[in-house]
């Protein structure tokens, strides 16, 4: 239960830490605005040929008898709509995480500086080009484990009882899981810790993991909250980042150490 509060308590401290430095709160908003536009336009088309889709799809429904075609492509076209938007929020933040890169990267360099007892941060010594293809690679590896576990979950959401209760609670620690793991990436990436050690960091403190992403992936439901909340979720991730690797971190005017129960991994 301390790790859950623990990493609620980040969450907040990035929330405000970008209320207190403005111009930075400014810039690391343009890459949300940039992806809900990207998003919002995509679900308006489907929504506008969604049906039209379905029924190019499934030619074999057009000799059945009325009114099954018609109850056949709109239940196909409401799945399709509801798959569309289940991606949609687990891809969001990997989606903005790289059209926002340049962004994020500075911000989140600044939390490490401010927060730092040496007012140093780590840097990668890695040119851009690389930085934003290991990011887009290793975005597009957690989108595929994130849409397999999405669809499952669908599946098992038609199971009564289960499927209404339990299974909805399951999709939200998961969904916590996978939007801290791309928001810690900014931060550990830049440390040259590579995915695989990511993953087993973040599995080694899954409360702590928890405690952050899964009241955040509530809030990132509605899409326009997102966008005014990335900036704060990519500073609290950098702050989480240090504890999952025992940085030492300076609060206020104190110097605390931050407590880690696993190792550093290896860096690439």
């Amino acid at each position: 239960m301390r790790d859950l509060g623990a990493g609620f308590g980040h969450l907040l401290k990035g929330q405000r830490w970008v209320a207190r430095h403005g111009k930075s709160y400014g810039f690391g908003l343009l890459p949300g605005l940039i992806t809900l536009v990207l998003y919002l336009a995509a679900l308006v088309a489907l929504a506008l040929w969604g049906t039209d889709f379905v029924a190019w799809a499934t030619p074999f429904a057009d000799d059945w008898s009325s009114p099954w075609p018609g109850l056949f492509r709109g239940f196909l076209t409401a799945v399709l709509f509801a798959l569309a938007l289940l991606l949609a929020v687990l891809t969001f933040t990997a989606v903005t995480l790289l059209i926002g890169q340049p962004f994020y990267e500075s911000l989140s360099e600044r939390v490490d500086r401010d927060v730092s007892p040496d007012g140093t941060a780590p840097e990668s010594d890695l040119p851009l080009w690389r930085e934003l293809w290991i990011s887009g690679r290793d975005s597009l590896r957690i989108v595929v484990r994130a849409a397999i576990w999405g669809v499952l979950l669908f599946a098992l959401g038609f199971i009564p009882v289960v499927g209404q209760t339990v299974v909805p609670v399951i999709g939200f620690f998961v969904t916590g899981f996978f939007l801290t793991e791309e928001l810690t990436s900014v931060a550990l990436q830049r440390r040259g810790v590579v995915l695989r050690d990511r993953l087993a960091l973040l599995r080694s403190r899954k409360t702590l993991v928890w405690g952050f992403g899964t009241p955040l992936g509530l809030a990132f439901l509605v899409p326009v909250v997102a966008v005014f909340l990335m900036p704060g979720a990519v500073a609290g991730a950098t702050l989480l980042a240090r504890e999952l690797l025992g940085e030492e971190t300076r609060d206020g005017d104190e110097e605390t150490p931050a407590v880690s129960s696993a190792p550093a991994p290896p860096t690439r």
